[in-house]
């Protein structure tokens, strides 16, 4: 079934949409720390209702050390990203969090205890070649960056991976919606401790408007991905799911030229085009493989009827 994949895509997608709108919040005149903050609670606060509409059950808290992880992991993702954004141009700084792609492939392999499928390999290698024009850095100086910047980007993409592998576990005994309340109350705990969480008290989120971009984050970096992913991951496996999220860095590019004016090069174009290339490069040959041995099979069957019907 293609649903499930779709669903990886669409949660992968919204997450990129998550940079231009912390832009856009910028501009605004609010820093990176109250945007993050804004979103996971206002994203906490949607999924609150999102239970208290679809679930008649009471909240359940089997498997909830699972979900605590996912919460924890999904908000030191953008604490360490935001925190990345300090040292490193944002472009250095989303082909470093892009680094979730084979990151993930080698927690699959190390779990499962087994290597990636040559369409795997093959895909990831194509991702990587067209990961740095499109994000725009062959003309970026990389001898001044300054290391903490290399490692805080680093470890975005670990934490992105690990939440990807956590979320990817399916608790049975949870509803869909059940499980992203947890997950973004947990998300929102760590963020309220590193981050701004005095913009809930102090009139910055309500009274200043930041809540328009907290809704949107939370919308899109909290609510969407995680509901989809939940559902998602499960199902395709965390090998194939961090080679379709690779299509979050076309879409962040995209949408940042139509929201923020930003202007995109035709080395950009290629790159992304390859990336395109590497996420439905699985999808199009693990179509060809199931159609050639349909047919094989068809053709093994037509051959067993004729020969009982000569008998």
């Amino acid at each position: 079934m293609y649903i499930y994949p779709l669903l990886v895509v669409i949660a992968a997608s919204s997450f990129g949409i998550v940079s231009t709108i912390i832009k856009l919040a910028m501009r605004s005149g609010f820093t990176v720390s109250e945007a993050v903050t804004s979103q996971f609670f206002i994203g906490f606060c949607i999924a609150v209702c999102i239970f208290l509409v679809t679930n008649r059950s009471k909240l359940s808290f089997n498997g909830v050390k699972t979900l605590i992880y996912a919460g924890i992991l999904t908000g030191l993702t953008n604490i360490l990203y935001g925190h990345s954004l300090n040292f490193l141009p944002a472009s250095l700084a989303v082909v470093l969090l892009f680094q979730f792609t084979w990151i993930g492939m080698l927690i699959s392999s190390i779990t499962k205890r087994q290597l990636p499928s040559r369409i795997e390999f093959v895909s990831l290698i194509i991702l990587v070649v067209g990961t740095i024009p499109a994000a725009g850095i062959i003309d970026v100086d990389l001898s001044q960056i300054p290391f903490q910047g290399w490692l805080w980007g680093l470890a975005a993409a670990l934490c992105y991976s690990l939440f990807l592998y956590v979320n990817g576990k399916a608790t049975e005994s949870m509803t869909t919606s059940n499980r992203l309340v947890f997950v973004s109350f947990f998300a929102f705990m760590i963020t309220a401790v590193f981050q701004s969480p005095e913009i809930i008290w102090n009139g910055t989120l309500f009274n200043e408007g930041l809540w328009i971009y907290g809704l949107a984050l939370g919308l899109f970096g909290m609510i969407i991905p995680v509901f989809l992913f939940t559902i998602a991951v499960p199902k395709v496996g965390l090998g194939m799911s961090s080679i379709l999220s690779a299509v979050e860095l076309p879409i962040a590019v995209m949408v940042s030229v139509i929201l923020l004016s930003e202007t995109v090069t035709t080395l950009q174009i290629v790159g992304i085009i390859t990336i395109v290339i590497g996420i439905s490069l699985p999808t199009i040959l693990d179509k060809d493989r199931l159609l050639r041995i349909g047919k094989a099979k068809y053709r093994k069957s037509s051959k067993e009827v004729a020969k009982e019907s000569s008998i």
